[in-house]
């Protein structure tokens, strides 16, 4: 398994950088290779993504989301393994900082090659770098979702 983090610093207030991030159906305009997000319910998201000419659908559960602080997910079903967490720190009042930790097992000969060569670390650094974009350039988040899921919930 490899683990790859990344974080950003983003010009905007705490509750609006978390506030961004709960809205998955969004993630395709700042994630690359991810072509769509579907929100289930609370706590599953169905994602298509499409890295290296290979389309992977897989599912995912929030298993701790606590307003403002963190998101924590896993992925269920599907031969795509990973899990992860998203942070939010406060830098100042108009600025935030946003952590991404991701624990990725990579499947199949690309995403095999994608590991070895950096590629999974360097997409996931764009896309923090394009989240940042995303979200200064707005200036507001499109939608929030403030719901607190626990671990075993």
């Amino acid at each position: 398994m490899t683990t790859v983090k990344e974080s950003v610093e983003v010009d905007v207030p705490l509750h609006t950088a978390y506030n961004q991030w709960t809205q998955f159906e969004e993630f395709p305009n700042f994630m690359e290779g991810v072509e769509e997000v579907r929100q289930v319910d609370d706590r599953h998201n169905h994602w298509t993504t499409k890295i290296g000419g290979v389309r992977r659908e897989f599912d995912t559960e929030i298993v701790d989301q606590l307003p403002d602080e963190r998101i924590t997910w896993r992925t269920v079903g599907g031969d795509t393994q990973q899990k992860g967490m998203v942070r939010f720190q406060p830098v100042d009042e108009v600025h935030t900082r946003v952590e991404l930790v991701m624990d990725v097992e990579p499947s199949g000969a690309a995403e095999k090659a994608a590991d070895l060569t950096g590629t999974i670390d360097r997409r996931v650094k764009g896309d923090m770098r394009r989240f940042k974009e995303y979200i200064e350039h707005r200036g507001g988040e499109t939608g929030a979702w403030r719901g607190r899921i626990r671990p075993g919930d």
